[in-house]
């Protein structure tokens, strides 16, 4: 049973324990290592992941072969590459455990199914849908608007589960800052 996706789906739509075993019926749960790939580029996105345990990323390879990390889900948040899962289309994305975790994953035409039995869940993923995409509307906004050092602020005071869990290198790939630069601006803060 998972209890985190039920008191998330609980604060969208009201769900009692009988119809909540039928939705899981249609998710998988899957056990992921640290840095194993859960989606890799080329391959055709066909799960969208619900973090049960863990953090996992999503991230693509630039031209000179750096990644460029584009998303962090925790606990209670969702990950997929949402152009390709929606058009059932090759990914150009990577999803990686960043530690030890745990994951639920619906298929595309198990999701297809859970609405056309459970049209509620319709509302709930919409809900999802609409505040990831508020979400990366404001990141967008943070990175024209914000110094580097702010947007850098602005997320450790916003995210601080994340800045406590998430490898510097990592964190710094997701700002576009290498590094080095961002243990400068840490160390600017100590001061």
């Amino acid at each position: 049973m998972s209890v985190i996706l039920k008191k998330h789906v609980e604060k969208f739509v009201n769900i009692d324990e009988v119809a909540f075993q039928e939705v899981l019926a249609f998710f998988d749960m899957i056990p992921v290592k640290k840095k194993e790939n859960l989606m890799e580029e080329g391959e055709f996105c066909n799960y969208h992941f619900f973090v049960e345990q863990g953090c996992i990323r999503k991230f693509f390879l630039k031209e000179n072969g750096m990644e460029q990390t584009t998303e962090f889900a925790l606990e209670h948040w969702w990950m997929t590459d949402n152009f390709a899962f929606e058009r059932r289309e090759q990914s150009g994305f990577y999803i990686q455990a960043i530690e030890p975790s745990v994951v639920l994953r619906i298929s595309h035409d198990n999701r297809a199914a859970l609405l056309k039995e459970f049209p509620f869940m319709e509302h709930y993923f919409r809900m999802v849908y609409q505040r990831a995409y508020a979400a990366a509307e404001r990141r967008i906004r943070f990175l024209y608007e914000f110094s580097r050092e702010d947007l850098y602020l602005h997320f450790a005071d916003s995210y601080p589960q994340f800045v406590q869990r998430i490898p510097q290198y990592l964190l710094a790939s997701f700002l576009g800052f290498t590094p080095e630069y961002l243990s400068e601006i840490r160390n600017k803060l100590r001061s």
